[in-house]
């Protein structure tokens, strides 16, 4: 009995709450807000006696609603500016849209007064069509206005505007050819490239490595990557990737020796008296213990170790005005090092996992080259991650 009573509590406060959202709503001219909470309380049993006041104020929401667009195009007409077109079409659209969320749900009886909910609903078709041909005509003129400028914001405005244009009208004229000219009209193309300054020799083949990489994932809408300069393009900014210090160690070769000792169970051994003579126990066998002894290894372990570490830098530049716009630090370090061990005496005494040790042998050292080339991979990764994090500013709008 109780939980049922807690339960119509806990509906009739959800209704009090839903009532004066919807109210709230009413009140600080947020019409369609009110529209939505109203139709969807009288989604479910609409004529109940308990969602009356929902109808009485989605009825006067929708004549509010109604109401303020249609004296906002009235403003917008009597304007005449080119610029009111999307507003208009999107005011259209609003109002058709609202009748269509109400439609369903009609009709809505209004009990004490004996009638129907009254919502005078208007056929809005022609003026949508309307509305959207002229700002579909206008988007079209204002984008060969703004591509005729040779400008990249002009592209990207253009972009802007036709690729709108075409969400309204996919087939128009040539909209789809006149947005492939805006894009390569408003792209930045960037150019990608290394410098040492480090005062050692860099091998060809790391710059090379370095600059093998895709550009997938790194271009934008209005922005091309290049890691390797393509004739007749005029590149709008660059990333250089300066090389400042390359510090090579000397190969070295670290030993050091130590000696194990441990205790190792050989088997079984007879236990004997103080005559020598061997202790049977009751069944005349003989007693065993184990047969403990204490062995030792020396082992002699030798180290082989040989880094590099390659310090650069990023820059972001305009080529435009010659500027730079940003630095960041890259460094990348890459380490040879190779373990090997030999021994004399009772490997045993020697932990098992050691024991891998003692089957390896002393290796070439890499050259200086190879080990900055084996660094390409991590520097390669780094200058990706700096580029994806940075982007260069793009022109405003």
């Amino acid at each position: 009995m109780r939980s049922t009573f807690t339960l119509l509590l806990t509906v009739l406060f959800l209704a009090s709450c839903g009532k004066t959202e919807t109210r709230n709503y009413l009140s600080s001219g947020d019409y369609d807000a009110a529209i939505d909470v109203a139709i969807d309380r009288l989604s479910n049993n609409k004529t109940r006696k308990g969602k009356q006041d929902y109808i009485y104020m989605l009825e006067e929401a929708f004549a509010k609603a109604k109401e303020r667009d249609l004296r906002d195009i009235d403003l917008l007409v009597k304007d005449n500016s080119p610029a009111n077109l999307e507003r208009i079409f999107a005011t259209y659209q609003r109002l058709n849209a609202r009748q269509e969320k109400i439609r369903p749900l009609l009709p809505l009886p209004l009990l004490k007064e004996k009638r129907d909910a009254i919502f005078p609903f208007d056929d809005y078709s022609e003026e949508i069509v309307n509305s959207k041909n002229a700002l579909v005509k206008y988007l079209y003129t204002n984008a060969k206005a703004l591509l005729a400028s040779k400008s990249k914001v002009g592209g990207r405005r253009a972009a802007e505007d036709l690729e709108y244009l075409l969400l309204l009208s996919p087939a128009y004229k040539d909209a789809e050819k006149l947005l492939a000219d805006a894009i390569l009209l408003g792209t930045d193309y960037v150019s990608i490239y290394t410098k040492n300054e480090s005062g050692k020799i860099i091998p060809q083949r790391l710059e090379a490595d370095i600059l093998d990489f895709s550009t997938g994932g790194l271009n934008d809408k209005f922005t091309v990557y290049h890691s390797n300069r393509q004739p007749k393009v005029n590149y709008d900014y660059g990333i250089v990737l300066t090389f400042r210090e390359i510090n090579i160690s000397p190969e070295q070769v670290r030993e050091r020796q130590f000696v194990k000792e441990k205790d190792v169970n050989f088997g079984k051994k007879n236990v004997y008296d103080d005559r020598g003579r061997a202790i049977k126990d009751s069944l005349g066998k003989n007693i065993t213990v184990d047969d403990i002894r204490k062995v030792t290894c020396s082992v002699y372990e030798f180290v082989q170790f040989k880094n590099v570490q390659v310090v650069a830098k990023v820059d972001f530049i305009n080529f435009t005005t010659n500027q730079l716009i940003n630095s960041f630090p890259l460094g990348s370090e890459w380490i040879f090092e190779n373990g090997y061990a030999t021994y004399n005496g009772d490997r045993r005494a020697v932990e098992n996992d050691y024991w891998p040790f003692f089957d390896r042998r002393a290796l070439p050292f890499p050259t200086n080259e190879q080990m900055v080339l084996n660094c390409s991979a991590d520097i390669k990764q780094k200058l990706r991650s700096v580029i994806l994090n940075n982007r260069f500013p793009t022109a405003p709008y």
